[in-house]
């Protein structure tokens, strides 16, 4: 398969006022002269940058045993992050936040649906214009490759279908709405392409992997590139290759502490859930998590050709390569059989590996960094002047190439909007109204009220999350993962009424948050000033309120 016209116009060539508006000197260069045999003076053009982005892949309960490749040809050549979080633990919000490098209280998205603005006319029209890759392209000259899923509701009718492609895409090869592997449509630069089910042509991480290739040999030598590679696996379906339809059978997903055990003194959502579980629930719960698995093993695939083929273009001494999810997933915890949107690690902590120039092999950092650092990330790379956006995440860089005495942050939000409508199930009369997302034996994931924030706390002598629903309960879950790393015993009612105080206040101003504000100092920050006075009143820039019922 062969991508030939990629774009009518090709790649942007942004004009010498955007060059100067990122750092580094691509337009010195061209201005001096002095350029290479592939156009640009070797080892002086600005970074490539590639971002490989998985659909539902867990770290806690081990989605990246799998990828032995990508493990040494990423995580070994590079650094791996052991506590990267994600800001929502769904899809769309997620992915919205690496776009944006916003918190899903700043970007608005807050479901999969469109009426959650996820691809909606009102987050093209605000947010599309503003994210990393628009920047990337309009303003520093990068040629912009996307290919795989963008976000669950991309080519909606009631919001401009397949032919809009959004700001930033110099090539655009999106599929419409969400994960599949075979008989699915793409958006090729607007225009649609359906594809079927034969193997050979069809299956959709392989087709990734394919375009992508060709794309390192029809881009364009003058200019640095940004590829965004958005895998299907290990989302359902779940349909791995042939060649891997029986691997992993003597698999099963992990009976840890909080495997198929009662959730005491958790939320109503969790408390709900049948214990133990019934034999269909855990039949099935297995069999999903070998089936992850098996996709994952394309994925692994997919980074190894990719990483042959930089090596051999000579471009991947000067490429940065990230490795991530946008959510993780559970198989059984607190005995709900398979789904996210849960405030727990397993649905919240995801994969982040990166390599690239001045990272040293086999580094890992315990650094706390969410998704929304993403975005800073890529354009602090770039040579971009992060003053001039409002992106709430922090640039990992300096991280990344080892600076020493770095102050960091101690926590990071996470706020998720449940789903569901305030009326009772009639296949499950005994629960509660407004619950969605329910299995045969009425063990449901998600409610109306299934509405969280939380602050997840992480400094030199805390392990700590805060979590506080918006539901007639007002019910607060707090964990010391240090002494619980499965959060079996919510501590909320035995924990220092001050200490407590202070997780509260921290999570309103973070909920509160917008840019700058966002990387103010924590709980666990030497520079925090707790200051309770605020908690009683609206001085500063503390809005009291909970969750926005209404975000757009």
């Amino acid at each position: 398969m062969r991508l030939l016209h990629l774009a009518p116009g090709g790649p942007s060539r942004g004009s010498s006022r955007h060059l100067l508006a990122c750092r580094p000197a691509l337009l010195l260069l061209l201005l001096s002269g002095f350029l290479g045999a592939s156009g640009v003076a070797a080892g002086s053009r600005r970074p490539n940058v590639v971002l490989l982005l998985t659909d539902d892949q867990d770290e806690v309960l081990g989605g990246m045993t799998p990828l032995k490749k990508t493990k040494a040809l990423i995580g070994e050549m590079g650094m791996t992050f052991s506590s990267a979080y994600v800001p929502s633990a769904l899809c769309c919000p997620s992915r919205a936040s690496i776009l944006t490098g916003k918190y899903p209280h700043n970007h608005h998205v807050v479901n999969n649906t469109l009426e959650g603005n996820c691809s909606s006319k009102s987050w093209q029209k605000i947010q599309e214009p503003n994210t990393f890759p628009a920047i990337l392209r309009s303003m520093c000259g990068y040629q912009t490759f996307f290919a795989g899923k963008y976000l669950n509701e991309y080519g909606a009718p009631d919001a401009g279908g397949l032919e809009h492609v959004p700001l930033g895409w110099s090539y655009w090869y999106a599929l419409e709405k969400n994960s599949k592997y075979y008989n699915y449509t793409l958006s090729i630069n607007g225009k649609a392409r359906k594809h079927g089910e034969n193997y050979s042509v069809d299956y959709l991480t392989d087709v990734l992997a394919n375009v992508s290739l060709d794309f390192l040999d029809y881009k364009s030598n003058f200019e640095p590139f940004f590829m965004m590679i958005s895998t299907p696996a290990p989302h359902s379906p779940w349909t791995a290759a042939p060649q891997y339809q029986k691997t992993f059978q003597n698999v099963f997903a992990p009976r840890n502490k909080n495997f198929n055990v009662h959730g005491t003194n958790k939320h109503w959502l969790i408390r709900q859930a049948k214990t133990p579980m019934t034999n269909f629930s855990i039949q099935f719960l297995d069999n999903a998590f070998r089936k992850r698995w098996q996709t994952l093993l394309s994925v692994d695939d997919l980074v190894e050709k990719l990483v042959k083929r930089l090596e051999f273009t000579g471009e991947l001494n000067n490429t940065y390569i990230f490795y991530t999810s946008d959510n993780g997933y559970h198989t059984g915890q607190f005995s709900l059989p398979i789904d996210k949107r849960q405030l727990y690690e397993f649905d919240i902590k995801v994969p982040l590996l990166v390599r690239g120039p001045g990272i040293k092999a086999n580094q890992t950092s315990k650094m706390l960094v969410a998704n929304i650092d993403l975005g800073p990330t890529i354009l602090d790379i770039a040579g971009y002047n992060l003053n001039k956006t409002q992106m709430d995440g922090m640039s990992l860089l300096p991280i990344l190439r080892g600076t020493s005495n770095l102050t960091w942050r101690s926590d990071v939000l996470v706020e998720y909007q449940g789903e569901g409508q305030n009326v009772t199930d009639p296949t499950c009369p005994s629960l509660s109204p407004g619950v969605s997302q329910c299995f045969p034996d009425c063990v449901c994931e998600d409610a109306y009220n299934n509405t969280y924030a939380c602050v997840r706390t992480m400094s030199a002598l805390w392990n700590l999350q805060y979590c506080e629903f918006d539901d007639q309960e007002v019910f607060v879950e707090v964990y010391n993962l240090t002494a619980d790393p499965d959060q079996i015993t919510n501590i909320a009612k035995s924990i220092d009424p001050e200490l407590l105080g202070k997780m509260n206040y921290r999570l309103m101003m973070l909920q509160s948050c917008s840019g700058p504000t966002c990387r103010t100092p924590g709980v666990f920050d030497p520079g925090y000033r707790f200051d309770p006075r605020l908690m009683f009143s609206n001085h500063g820039s503390v809005r009291m309120r909970r969750f926005s019922k209404h975000p757009l």
